[in-house]
């Protein structure tokens, strides 16, 4: 199946510091595919690259056969990617309502995605409706911040590290949300520290290290060998 989006060699660099060493992936349509790897190992950059935000000093980021390098992150967006950042970036003073109803103003695509689906997903945020973003808990907000990004109606969905300082039943409820999102037919691209939240979802999985790739493989595969994931993650 020809891959939605393709990342090729890409280096990337914050300054006079280096990042990514000729990262290359890619994503089939309707794959959940994760990175994974510890915290600094250029997981966030590389979905940054990506999404232009820090754009590569050089490879190839392609998107449905056109390449997008360096796009600006709005027309990265309105070509259908979908950016969840790990800081949330909600709007802390407007109600969960106002926040997504600004989203809903910008999205820029049409699609299936509108305030009452993701409602339906995230029934908790119609509840919260006119509590202030500020107030939610850290769950919550990242309830918030993946919807206000559907709302954009993206074709794929970049989800950067969604359980990070989750309590564990909050991040079993957001596995369960994901895997809804994947059997939607939601394409995603997931980076992870989380091994369990990672391997519960991801159809492929791809272990960085130091910036580069350091295993590319089927989840199942690390799932079921024990000898590899400690040799890859020391678990």
């Amino acid at each position: 199946m020809s891959a939605l989006l393709e990342v090729r060699d890409i280096h990337t660099a914050y300054g006079q510091s280096r990042v990514l060493f000729g990262i290359s992936l890619e994503v089939a349509p309707q794959e959940c595919v994760c990175l994974l790897g510890r915290n600094g190992v250029g997981k966030t950059t590389t979905m940054r690259s990506i999404m232009g935000l820090t754009p590569p000093s050089s490879g190839r980021v392609t998107w449905k056969g056109k390449e997008i390098t360096g796009w600006a992150p709005h027309r990265v967006a309105r070509a259908g990617i979908g950016f969840v950042p790990e800081d949330r970036r909600i709007f802390a003073e407007l109600t969960t309502w106002e926040n997504l109803d600004v989203a809903r103003q910008v999205a820029g695509r049409p699609g299936g995605w509108d305030i009452p689906a993701v409602y339906r997903l995230f029934p908790k945020l119609e509840e919260l409706r006119d509590r202030p973003g500020g107030f939610l808990s850290g769950g919550e907000q990242q309830m918030l911040t993946i919807a206000r990004t559907l709302l954009g109606n993206p074709e794929l969905l970049l989800l950067d590290e969604p359980s990070e300082g989750l309590a564990p039943l909050v991040v079993e409820q957001l596995l369960e949300r994901v895997l809804e999102l994947k059997q939607k037919g939601l394409t995603i691209l997931l980076a992870e520290q989380g091994v369990e939240f990672s391997l519960a979802v991801a159809d492929r999985v791809y272990v960085l290290e130091k910036g580069e790739v350091r295993y590319s493989g089927s989840a199942a595969s690390l799932r079921d060998d024990a000898a590899l994931r400690h040799q890859l993650l020391a678990l």
